[in-house]
């Protein structure tokens, strides 16, 4: 490539020496306290989830958008297109780069692919932006230290985008599982059953569509030649660039499973599936998978089938806390008490009253006026530990072996399993060191 990160480091070190940017913090972001002064914003992938990012920010009247950045040229002019109908004029970017080297832009919104998120929520750390990254943190347990190193090195306010964690029924369901209403928990499910995913069909390499960058697509992931199969929404299922629905909804569900049996790192890890649904699909990664996370005393349980929406309790996604007196049962949703026998009164289902995404978004904004990274729902910090939760089940998943982790040694017992532990980068790239 053209433009390797190491090129960026350079013009990025002349960039922060001339304005004053990076760990030093800028003067603008003084004029970010000020109530009068909006907070600019600039958002990188902006075809899926990084445009609803964008637009529950942009609810926030203290907001206003300034750049947007993608390397498909085709969404940028549609974007572009429906923020002018708004009365919003923005600069637009195909290198995230260029973009993160404004002095018009505060924060950012990162929607790209999971294997961009790393490099890109670095950079703008190291630029001096504050930074709003989708979920999954990371794709790989390393890129996820290393993000949580930037974060703290640069005093960035770095939101995740697990947005549950804004939402009222969600924090409720919790504080009744701590309650110990439920009795002693021994088993935790978590599972997402998608019905609506169906086969992707296999289909043939073919040219790279008029407007879009693809090698800058591609950045530090593996060489190859452009399929549609890959790009945009489908990266999900391909190691090149995700984790399945291990990591696209593992991160939601376990999040909160994590959360309601206030648990860390898992003692050890199992996993069994593989391509049932569609065995001669063009995905790569597992439509239907079971995996267990050991822990003293109890054990969380992971499922995800793709093209059936049976799953637990009559429920496509959810979370069971199962005790000894109860069950509780969570969703996006609500939530809900089934009673164990007699031994408890059962709690009718409390709905969903808000708007999580939004909320998320606003608390965002709420840290940034604040500088107060301890206000956010997701800091990068609680975004680490569930994607590198659930890098151990893929890596369990790949591996073929039950595996055990060493917090000491921040290593598995198991040399394929360790070199699962770091994604490969490629075409110049290399994670950075913090």
């Amino acid at each position: 490539m053209k433009n390797t990160r190491r090129n960026f480091i350079r013009t990025s070190a002349a960039f922060t020496a001339a304005v004053g940017m990076g760990s030093a913090m800028p003067s603008a972001f003084s004029m970010i306290n000020r109530p009068e002064r909006k907070i600019r914003i600039g958002a990188i992938g902006i075809k899926g989830m990084g445009w609803s990012d964008l637009n529950a920010v942009l609810k926030h009247p203290g907001t206003e958008c300034t750049a947007l950045c993608d390397v498909d040229r085709n969404v940028l002019d549609m974007r572009e297109k429906e923020l002018a109908e708004r009365g919003i004029k923005v600069k637009r970017y195909t290198d995230y780069r260029e973009l993160l080297a404004s002095d018009k832009v505060d924060a950012v919104v990162i929607g790209t692919p999971d294997h961009w998120h790393c490099l890109q929520m670095i950079d703008a750390c190291a630029a001096g932006k504050d930074v709003y990254v989708e979920k999954p943190l990371g794709n790989s347990i390393t890129e996820c230290e290393a993000m949580v190193g930037a974060a703290r090195k640069y005093n960035r306010i770095v939101q995740v985008g697990q947005w549950q964690r804004s939402q009222k029924h969600f924090r409720d369901a919790v504080a009744f599982v701590h309650s110990g209403k439920l009795g002693s928990i021994r088993l935790v499910k978590a599972w997402a059953y998608q019905g609506w995913m169906k086969s992707i069909p296999v289909k043939p390499d073919g040219p790279v569509p008029e407007g879009v960058d693809y090698d800058r697509w591609l950045g530090p992931a593996e060489k190859r030649p452009f399929n549609p199969n890959r790009f945009h929404f489908e990266f999900r299922w391909f190691w090149d660039y995700a984790g399945g629905l291990m990591t696209d909804w593992g991160v939601h569900m376990l999040d909160y499973a994590l959360l309601g049996m206030k648990a860390g790192r898992p003692k050890s890890v199992m996993a069994s599936g593989g391509k049932f649904a569609y065995p001669d699909d063009a995905a790569e990664t597992p439509d239907t998978l079971t995996t267990v996370f050991e822990f003293d005393g109890f054990n969380i349980q992971w499922e995800h089938a793709n093209g059936i929406d049976g799953g637990p309790y009559r429920r496509n996604h959810g979370v069971a806390f199962i005790g000894n007196q109860g069950t509780l049962v969570l969703n996006r949703d609500g939530w809900e008490v089934i009673p164990e026998k007699e031994r408890m009164e059962a709690v009718p289902l409390q709905p969903r009253t808000d708007n999580g995404l939004e909320l998320h978004a606003a608390n965002f904004i709420e840290a940034i006026r604040a500088r107060d990274s301890s206000l956010l729902h997701c800091p990068v910090e609680a975004g680490a530990d569930i994607a590198i939760f659930s890098q151990m089940g893929n890596i369990a998943y790949r591996t073929g072996k039950k595996i055990y982790w060493d917090p000491s040694a921040k290593r598995f017992n198991d040399p394929r399993a360790d070199q699962l532990i770091t994604a490969p980068y490629h075409n110049g790239y290399s994670i950075p060191e913090v």
